[in-house]
């Protein structure tokens, strides 16, 4: 199993636990957080629409809702991906324990989370 995932959603799914724009939206998050425990899916990182962008509702031609907001969360990615290997594809479970290596603590996801919509009910921000 492969998934394409952009940086800041490697943090969304770690906190996931069933909210989301609409009902499609969160039967595709669903699926892609239990496919990316699985020891046999890989995971190509990148900052643009990715495999959870493909459901959403504010996706407008492969950006997010507008340009402006788009470049936030591009800005989210971005802060991500500067601290994992983006070059290939990778194990999704070791990338996982990575990037809970990583990212744990608030100031360690400040510039990426503190903005967020969701902050308040994600999990993996909580218990920070």
């Amino acid at each position: 199993m492969k998934l394409v995932l952009r940086g800041h959603h490697l943090l969304c799914l770690k906190g996931f636990q069933g909210y989301g724009y609409d009902e499609a939206f969160v039967r595709n998050m669903v699926d892609i957080n239990a496919k990316r425990k699985l020891d046999t899916t890989t995971v190509t990182l990148t900052n643009s629409a990715d495999d959870i962008c493909k459901a959403c509702p504010n996706l407008n031609e492969g950006i997010c809702e507008n340009e402006d907001q788009n470049k936030r969360i591009v800005g989210m990615d971005e802060e991500v991906l500067k601290k994992l290997d983006i070059t290939e594809e990778q194990n999704a479970i070791e990338l996982f324990k990575k990037v809970d290596l990583i990212f744990n603590t608030k100031e360690s996801v400040c510039e990426i989370c503190s903005n967020c919509m969701w902050h308040e009910k994600c999990l993996f921000y909580r218990k920070l």
